[in-house]
Parts: C-alpha cells; structure tokens; sequence
C-alpha cells in the first residue's frame, strides 16, 4: 500500500517501523513541530520525525491540516490509506475522504472506552485492571469511527502510565499490519461503536498533581502511576514541592491523612486509615532517591505531608 503515516511521540514509533518492515510504501510522514526540551530548551524533533529521516522518508510539519497547502500535499501523493498513531491533530473531513481506503487510526485503549488525548493515563488513573489498543476507521467525531480491531491485555498492579504505554506501542504496531491485511482482503469487516459505552480521555494538565491525603492510598497509587512521567503527583514536605513517583499501598495504621509513619519505610497515612508506602520521591531541586534514603537524611516521623 502507498501510505501517508501520521504520528507524533515515542508511541508512533513501532506502528511506523512495522509498516516499513512489512514493505509498505511510505509516501511521507506527518508530525508536530520540533520543541524545545529540557532546562537548556534544546529544539528536539519528534521520535517520529528522527526515524523517518533515518529511513529516507519525506517529512511534513504544518500547523494545521486544515489549510488547503496540507490538502494539496496529501491529493498530490494520493495514498492508498492514512495511518495516524498518536499524531495531536484534527484531521478535517477533506483530509478524511481522500485515500481511497479512508484513514485507520491506532488507539491505545479498548474503544468505546477512554475516547480522546490520554486514554492510557486515564486509564490507570481510573484504576483499570485492562486497557488495550484498538484500530477505528476514522470519522469527523473525537475517536468515534467504526472500530476495525482490537487486542487487550492487563494492566500491571505498579505499572506506570509511561511503562504501559511503551508495551503498548509494539501491540498497537502488530495490530495495524493485521487490519491494512485484513483491509486489503475484505476480512476486517467495520463495526460501529457503541456510544452509550463511551467515556472521554481529556488531555493531562498539571492540576492534576497535587495529592489530597484524605483519599485512599489505592486512589493516591492510581494518581502517582497514572501521572508518571508527566506531570508526575507532589505533595509538600517543610514548605517544599516533594514529588511521588512510585508507591505501593501497605495495608492501614492510625494516624491523620498525610502524617508519615515511624520506621524505616517512608509510609504515608491515607484516608480511611489507609497506608502508602513512597518507594521513590524527588524532592525540590534534588535528584530521585529511595523512600528509605530520604528517610535518613530528613527525619520525617509524625510530618504531615501536604500541610
């Protein structure tokens, strides 16, 4: 097949490299613009922009595809299908309807479920104990197109956001290689979605972050790993930002909501009683460290995290 591809983060990278392995034709890549990255700004490409330029693929960054320049790209190579993983932008119905086989989109949650720009995240944040990726035949809606296939598997009880989405990636790409098969030969047959099963995705933002200790330590476990790498879950600990990057909950003690434990584990009373153990935490300035080790360097027993 000729295909345009459209991605954009480390996700798309997989799905990308399988339709080169698979002897596809890529005709050019769509991506975001590069960005600046890290304390020193550095403008960094996008991972999908970096393995197309190493296999000699035609690279497109526009800031919208709804400008007739994008249009005219897009008819001018006329592709078979376009494939979009991750890609960050709208793709406006004239776009839609020109490959001759439409545009499939690789999704990474189980349609109709988690809709929209952080299906993984919210996933984990709602505490899922199964997510999976599923390819839709795209339409004008949000995620709502036909859906063509679709894999589970279980999502890890301290699996991370970032860590299940890079698992995710390579099941998403064996999944697409399936469907353009299937696709071509008839035997991936459409099948609209369900909307009353549907739920929403919306996009991170950094309110998200704080940690309210009067919640379960499993809610707070779901926020740390849901979260995780960005914007990652913080507390305050001395009038400082102190940020959370692994837990585990640990069975329940008395004390007030954010009061930390006796002993040495960093542990954290919860709502209900409840206890979190903070295996890795950075504080403000510092690099990560061990629950334990900051432990020794910063006597904690009876503190309120939050406060």
């Amino acid at each position: 097949m000729k295909i345009i591809f459209m991605g954009t983060p480390d996700f798309a990278v997989s799905p990308l490299q399988a339709l080169i392995d698979a002897g596809h034709e890529i005709a050019a890549v769509f991506t975001r613009q590069d960005k600046p990255v890290g304390r020193k700004q550095i403008l960094t490409a996008p991972p999908v922009k970096t393995l197309a330029l190493e296999k000699g693929i035609p690279v497109c960054q526009p800031n919208t595809l709804r400008s007739a320049e994008a249009e005219k790209i897009v008819a001018r190579i006329q592709p078979d299908i376009i494939v979009v993983a991750a890609y960050g932008r709208i793709l406006p119905k004239n776009i839609l309807n020109l490959p001759r086989l439409g545009c499939v989109n690789v999704h990474a949650s189980l349609l109709p479920k988690y809709r929209g720009a952080a299906p993984v995240q919210r996933a984990v944040l709602d505490g899922e104990p199964v997510t999976g990726v599923t390819t839709m035949q795209m339409a004008e809606g949000v995620d709502t197109g036909d859906i063509l296939l679709s894999e589970k598997t279980e999502i890890g009880a301290e699996e991370t956001a970032g860590e299940l989405l890079s698992r995710l990636s390579p099941i998403g790409a064996a999944l697409l290689i399936r469907t353009l098969t299937g696709l071509e030969d008839g035997t991936v047959v459409p099948v609209p979605q369900n909307d009353a099963e549907s739920s929403y995705a919306p996009m991170l933002t950094r309110e998200l972050s704080p940690i309210d200790w009067n919640r379960p330590a499993e809610q707070i476990h779901n926020q740390v790993r849901g979260l995780s790498p960005w914007p990652g879950a913080s507390t305050s600990f001395a009038g400082k930002t102190l940020k959370i990057h692994r837990t585990r909950p640990a069975g329940t003690d008395r004390g007030m909501p954010g009061q930390i434990l006796p002993g040495g584990e960093l542990k954290a009373v919860c709502g209900g009683g409840t206890v979190l153990e903070l295996l890795e935490v950075q504080m403000e300035g510092k690099k990560k460290m061990k629950g334990s080790d900051f432990l020794q360097g910063h006597p904690a027993e009876g503190i309120l995290l939050g406060k």
